[in-house]
C-alpha cells in the first residue's frame, strides 16, 4: 500500500512545504546579534534508513556566507547528487572548521536511533577543530554545554545547518555506494538504505547483512533472531520498569 501523503492546512504536503522555505543566514545574523561569533552547524543523514550508519556533520562558515544561498545550497534531499558533490566542495573550500561522525548499525540497535543521532552529533562537534560558541541544530539537542538553538527545519532555513545536511549527505552516500560493492544484491547505491520496495523486497529474499538495523522493524520482520532479540530487550526492560516501580 503507498505510503500516505502527510498534509497541511493548506492541502499541501510536506515536501512542497519545505520548498517555500528560504535557507538564509539569517539565523546565524540573529545570533551575531546577540553577541556570538563562531556558529557551527549541525545535522545528521540516514536516520530513517533500514541499513549502514547514521551519519552526523558539523560546519562552522564564515561570517560572509550569505552567497552559498546564490549557489543553492538548501536542505541536502532537495537537490541532486551533482548539485550536493558541487556544494560540498564549495563549503569544504570555505568553511572555517568542518567534521564528520559516524555511528554505526550495532550501536544503532543498541542505544536506538534516537541516542544514536545524538551521540554521532556530539561526535562532530567534538571534532571540530575550531570550538563554536553557539551550536545551531537541525531539530534536535544534544549533551553539549556549548549554548544550542534548537531549529525545527533548520535544514531549510539555516545555511550552517544546510551545509552541515550536505556534508553529511555526500559522505554518507559515498559510503552507502561502497557498501554496495560488497554486497550488489541489495541496490544501496540506489536507495541508500532506505526502506524502498526494491530494498525490502532485497531483505525478504537474502536476508539482513551485518549492516542492518536489527532493532528496526521491517529488518526484525525477516530475521527471526532479531525479532526474538527484539522481544526480550522489550521484556527486560518492561521487568526492570516492574522492579523500579516495585521499589517506590
Amino acid at each position: 500500500m503507498p505510503k500516505a501523503k502527510q498534509l497541511y492546512g493548506d492541502g499541501t504536503t510536506k515536501s512542497q512545504m519545505l520548498r517555500t522555505l528560504v535557507c538564509s543566514d539569517a539565523p546565524e545574523q540573529a545570533l551575531r546579534h546577540l553577541g556570538y561569533l563562531v556558529i557551527a552547524g549541525v545535522d545528521e543523514v540516514g536516520r530513517g534508513a533500514l541499513c549502514g550508519p547514521v551519519v552526523a556533520a558539523a560546519v562552522i562558515l564564515p561570517e560572509e556566507m550569505g552567497w552559498l544561498a546564490t549557489k543553492g545550497l538548501r536542505d541536502s534531499k532537495q537537490l541532486t547528487r551533482e548539485q550536493r558533490e558541487e556544494l560540498d566542495a564549495e563549503i569544504r573550500s570555505v568553511a572555517l572548521a568542518a567534521s564528520i561522525a559516524a555511528v554505526d548499525a550495532e550501536t544503532i540497535d543498541r542505544v536506538n536511533i534516537y541516542q544514536a543521532s545524538r551521540m554521532a552529533m556530539q561526535m562532530a562537534v567534538d571534532a571540530l577543530t575550531v570550538r563554536p560558541d553557539h551550536l545551531l541544530i537541525d531539530a534536535m539537542r544534544i549533551s553539549d554545554p556549548c549554548a544550542q538553538t534548537r531549529l525545527i527545519y533548520g535544514d531549510s532555513l539555516s545555511l550552517s545547518i544546510a551545509a552541515a545536511s550536505v556534508v553529511a549527505k555526500v559522505y554518507r552516500d559515498a559510503m552507502m555506494r561502497k557498501f554496495a560493492e560488497e554486497h550488489p544484491q541489495y541496490g544501496m547505491e540506489s536507495h541508500k538504505g532506505y526502506g524502498t520496495p526494491e530494498h525490502r523486497r532485497a531483505l525478504k529474499e537474502h536476508g539482513p547483512t551485518p549492516l542492518h538495523r536489527r532493532s528496526f522493524a521491517p529488518v526484525a520482520e525477516v530475521d527471526p533472531e532479531a525479532a526474538l532479540e527484539m522481544r526480550m530487550a522489550t521484556s527486560e526492560i518492561l521487568s526492570e520498569e516492574i522492579y523500579e516501580e516495585n521499589e517506590l
